[in-house]
């Protein structure tokens, strides 16, 4: 089974995503911001996150240099879930590492047809 770590300020999303995954058959962990995001990486990779862009303490594109640049970092799908949906926020996602995008508000024919197009499912 593939896990997939989810990665946003808000518990009322990460729920929502936790619930629509689960039932894609995906293991799930969460972490409310980009540090405990990075910490829980390196504990344990995962197959995939689910990335927001603004929270507290680290933001989503620094988490997600960060987690480029760590060991194995290279191997987690990252798929950025944000109201950022201006060209430059999507084009720096991209850019840094990022292999897909999707907006808010988000539904489960969101997520799986994003997870499907990366291969996840």
């Amino acid at each position: 089974m593939k896990n997939c770590l989810i990665v946003d300020d808000s518990k009322v999303i990460r729920m929502v995503a936790r619930k629509i995954l689960q039932e894609l058959e995906f293991e799930t962990r969460e972490a409310a911001d980009g540090q405990l995001a990075l910490d829980a990486c390196l504990e344990s990779m995962p197959d995939a996150v689910l990335l927001d862009w603004n929270m507290p303490v680290m933001d989503g594109i620094t988490f997600l240099r960060e987690l480029r640049k760590s060991p194995g970092g290279d191997v987690p799908i990252v798929i950025f879930c944000t109201t950022e949906n201006d060209l430059d926020h999507i084009q720096e996602a991209m850019t840094v590492g990022a292999n897909e995008y999707i907006m808010k508000p988000f539904d489960s024919d969101i997520i799986q047809a994003k997870f499907q197009q990366v291969g996840l499912i």
